[in-house]
């Protein structure tokens, strides 16, 4: 009986780990790439506009409020949804479903930056982050700003891709929602933004456990301290990726945020034209490439498209750093390495 027993043991817990492994596949009789485009305000009748903040459905007499989504069934799945928190970029979806990820890019109440986030700051060093929280969650956490859920980036993720598991059930989005369709299953999705979309999926993320970070050219919000606080999501699963003649790295935001964040225990700043993949397994990735002095462009190149770096033969030269910012293992991870002695950390007080 108990040679039997333990047989039975070793078989169940075989069967579980194969199924685990294989719980998500696509079944698509006509596998391929499925593009969407719907409106917030039609997917979810409880959305509202906030005139005070500019985050309206329309301007100038054209819709404002469009979400983007895009799964591609023929690659399999790898069991994560990357939720982007900038204006949606289809080079970017394309090869997010390349690699075998779920993309959106979500409409959320992110139009206070322009009425908040000027300089100089308040005296309150957790200000701005409020502001990104409240945002990101729809729930109370600044007195600036008055953001109900439905229209949080939490929100719109959610009723979005229960709208998509209707819509769309050969990408099976319903993977990404709890038994009850109520709500994300976080610990499936990556958070990413660029620029101020990336600084908001960092404070979302220190709240928030989720799969993955990913930051292109931030984070920013240099005189705050939101970065240092204890965070749900460990520091392991930040991914950070910037060019060295972007303003907010020639002014120390990004080193400051990236150190604050916890990210030297995982290796040093790798510059990823010099160093090949997987680029020492560390989190903190920067360019040199050539963008001819100008800084927009430095800003903007390291999201693909038409301002990325090009190869000779017309290539993006940075397509390996791409993949390897969405898809490396988190678990495996460089030396942990000194703080950078270079990198100004009280910008506050030198304002």
């Amino acid at each position: 009986m108990r040679r039997f027993s333990a047989w039975f043991i070793c078989i169940t817990v075989f069967v579980s780990s194969v199924y685990a492994q294989d719980e998500f596949v696509f079944s698509d009789a006509q596998p391929q790439r499925y593009v969407f485009k719907a409106r917030a305000s039609q997917i979810d009748p409880s959305a509202r506009e906030h005139p005070e903040i500019d985050f309206v459905f329309e301007k100038k007499g054209k819709p404002a409020d469009e979400e983007n989504a895009s799964v591609d069934t023929r690659i399999p799945p790898r069991g994560r949804l990357v939720i982007w928190l900038m204006g949606h970029s289809g080079p970017l979806f394309e090869r997010l479903n390349a690699y075998g990820l779920h993309a959106i890019q979500v409409h959320y109440a992110n139009g206070w930056f322009g009425k908040f986030g000027q300089e100089p700051p308040p005296a309150d060093d957790l200000f701005l982050g409020k502001i990104r929280l409240e945002a990101a969650t729809g729930e109370d956490f600044s007195d600036a700003v008055q953001i109900p859920k439905p229209d949080g980036m939490a929100g719109r993720a959610l009723s979005f891709v229960q709208w998509l598991a209707r819509q769309n059930p050969q990408g099976r989005w319903d993977y990404f929602l709890n038994e009850q369709k109520n709500a994300l299953r976080w610990d499936r999705i990556i958070v990413s933004g660029a620029s101020h979309g990336s600084t908001t999926a960092a404070r979302f993320a220190k709240h928030q456990a989720v799969d993955r970070v990913v930051m292109l050219c931030g984070p920013r919000d240099q005189y705050e301290a939101w970065q240092g606080l204890p965070s749900a999501t460990e520091a392991k699963r930040f991914f950070g990726f910037s060019h060295v003649l972007d303003g907010g790295w020639t002014s120390d935001h990004y080193c400051r945020s990236w150190q604050m964040l916890g990210l030297a225990q995982f290796g040093p700043i790798v510059d990823v034209d010099r160093i090949p993949p997987p680029y020492g397994h560390t989190r903190r990735l920067t360019t040199a490439a050539d963008v001819k002095g100008d800084a927009k462009r430095a800003h903007s190149c390291v999201v693909p498209g038409s301002g990325s770096v090009k190869a000779a033969d017309g290539s993006l030269v940075h397509e390996a750093v791409w993949k390897y910012l969405y898809t490396h293992p988190v678990d495996q991870v460089g030396q942990p390495v000194p703080a950078d002695a270079d990198c100004e950390m009280d910008l506050r007080a030198n304002r």
